[in-house]
């Protein structure tokens, strides 16, 4: 047996040698250390290796450059050959919360600086000493902090106030001041006087005192509730307590949680990210945990408004809910309540895995869901038609995308500010270095802002 398939096998190593200057390749030049000189091989052309250069997709272009303070949100205008921009930071030591961009590298407060400077403080000092907390003040006509802007299919200007200030003790550390009704808020400013048109605050059994709103949609069908003048479905991304949409009838001013404490809202325990390659840990006062412990971030809705589209930002999952559970509220005396939220709970939806943490979404007139990827410097698309994740830009430049906006000329406007670099995430080294950036992206075949069926009727 064994001498048959030596003989097989030789007659096949034979065959194989005679081809081998026709249909065949020559087998490689085997070269020791003696061919070697100079870190180079005598008589042979060093191959371009494959190398990964960070990057993909549309030219990236910088609109602005922040050398003052580091950005959170943003929101893009046009007028006619310009644009109005405005971005937002979160307050902690800055002079103000909501600004203007006046030019390529400078913005200041919008509309002024007595809107951007609460009476007596960021904090309530009193109620501060009564409880042995940090408590901001309630403030309802006054910008405590600022996370989000955004524009609604009707072109307004809104502006999301957590409430909550960042306050740093004499060693470093941050935390942020516990929230008090009236200070967390939703405001629609008339851009083009600066004054404010109309505030929503919130109940203390809507938002707690740890919570943290983070994003905000709209969707102004006027058939969707009984007031006739659409919702807004706002996140509560707060680490220290409870996930939920928060939703907002605009006609009534009554608000609501759904999914409260749903697993789709929650982060992954311990789950380790890496941003540029380094694994980052966190220190967080009060928690064991050194890992972020963000839950619901992104948020965006499907062009006709019928799904939301969402994912904790330590996660590797995305999900969707038809917005009519979202829309059922407690009733008139709160009665059906909880099979409004049991009906929300059995309607999600897991669409699997997005390949990356993600902290922001928006979306665009063709149905694509944009997914901000901090931890591949880069924003992934979701294709609703083919249900998968596709790539759409890459750039080492875009270093924590922080928060974008799609807007009507057909670009994606973002805000990157660097921050797994800042202090609380590298054992108190702050490593961050300005300027921050805002940047705008062409969108895919003439894709757009949504201005229909989420725009009114």
């Amino acid at each position: 047996m064994f001498s048959s398939v030596a003989v097989v096998v030789a007659a096949f190593v034979a065959l194989g040698c005679a081809q081998s200057n026709s249909s065949y390749p020559s087998p490689p030049t085997v070269l020791g250390p003696e061919d070697v000189t100079g870190g180079s091989i005598e008589g042979f052309q060093q191959p371009h290796l494959f190398q990964d250069n960070g990057t993909y997709g549309p030219q990236v272009e910088i609109m602005h450059y922040y050398y003052d303070q580091w950005p959170i949100g943003l929101a893009a205008f046009p007028t006619g050959d310009s644009k109005a921009l405005y971005a937002c930071y979160t307050r902690g030591p800055y002079k103000y919360t909501l600004g203007k961009i006046t030019n390529l590298t400078a913005e200041e407060p919008w509309p002024n600086q007595e809107i951007n400077t609460p009476p007596g403080g960021l904090l309530d000092e009193n109620l501060s000493s009564l409880t042995g907390y940090s408590m901001a003040t309630n403030s309802t006509d006054h910008f405590i902090s600022v996370q989000a802007l955004y524009t609604d299919p009707n072109g307004r200007l809104w502006v999301l106030d957590t409430g909550r200030p960042t306050v740093t003790s004499d060693n470093g550390a941050s935390t942020m001041a516990y929230a008090v009704v009236g200070g967390p808020k939703l405001v629609l400013m008339n851009r083009e006087n600066g004054t404010i048109e109309r505030t929503y605050t919130f109940p203390g059994d809507v938002h707690f005192p740890d919570s943290s709103i983070n994003d905000v949609r709209f969707d102004l069908r006027h058939n969707i509730t009984a007031s006739g003048q659409g919702v807004a479905y706002i996140v509560d991304s707060s680490n220290e307590g409870r996930n939920a949409f928060i939703v907002l009838d605009l006609g009534t001013g009554k608000s609501w949680r759904r999914l409260d404490q749903h697993p789709s809202m929650l982060h992954t325990y311990n789950n380790r990210a890496s941003y540029a390659g380094i694994p980052t840990y966190i220190t967080i006062k009060g928690q064991s945990e050194y890992s972020n412990k963000e839950g619901f971030d992104g948020l965006a809705l499907s062009p006709d408004g019928e799904y939301a589209y969402y994912s904790p930002l330590v996660s590797q999952y995305l999900y969707r809910v038809p917005t009519s559970v979202l829309l059922a509220d407690n009733g008139p005396n709160g009665t059906d309540g909880h099979d409004a939220e049991l009906k929300a709970s059995f309607a999600v939806q897991n669409l699997g895995q997005k390949g990356s943490q993600t902290n922001g979404f928006d979306s665009s007139s063709d149905g694509r869901i944009y997914l901000l990827a901090p931890e591949q410097n880069a924003i992934f698309a979701f294709n609703p038609n083919t249900s998968k994740i596709e790539p759409f830009v890459r750039d080492p430049r875009l270093y924590w995308i922080d928060s974008v906006v799609v807007a009507d000329d057909g670009y994606l406007y973002g805000n990157c500010n660097q921050l797994p670099r800042q202090m609380q995430w590298n054992n108190g080294t702050e490593k961050r270095v300005k300027p921050g950036i805002m940047f705008r992206v062409k969108l895919p075949e003439g894709a757009s802002r949504i201005t229909t069926g989420l725009g009114g009727a």
